[in-house]
């Protein structure tokens, strides 16, 4: 059975105020375009909050910044020479981006299989 987003935090932050602080321990501004509103990530699910933390600890590990992740995603395009669509990219959110990388490289081992 899964659990619920607040024993998910309980268990992994002991409580939601630790998880904000390590949101925003991890949302540096090389990963983050920071959108949020006056009132912040204290009014922010506690599930969205998981998610977000997932995603900023994996872009953080895999590409470290977020002009990496925008020039694999463009390399996988085959567009890495494409100023317009780099600035584009610069402006998605961060979950938008790794789900872009994602399934472009799906796309790219599935057309790679096809071939072989």
């Amino acid at each position: 059975m899964k659990k619920s987003p607040l024993a998910a935090v309980k268990e992994r932050f002991e409580s939601k105020e630790k998880l904000v602080m390590a949101v925003q321990a991890l949302s540096s501004s090389d990963l983050w375009v920071d959108r949020l509103g006056a009132k912040g990530l204290n009014r922010v699910s506690n599930a969205k909050l998981l998610s977000l933390y997932d995603k900023l600890k994996d872009a953080q590990e895999k590409f470290k910044s977020r002009s990496s992740l925008v020039d694999g995603v463009l390399t996988l395009m085959k567009r890495s020479q494409d100023t317009g669509l780099r600035s584009a990219l610069t402006a998605y959110p961060l979950p938008r981006l790794l789900d872009l990388h994602g399934s472009l490289t799906r796309k790219a081992k599935r057309a790679a299989k096809a071939k072989a």
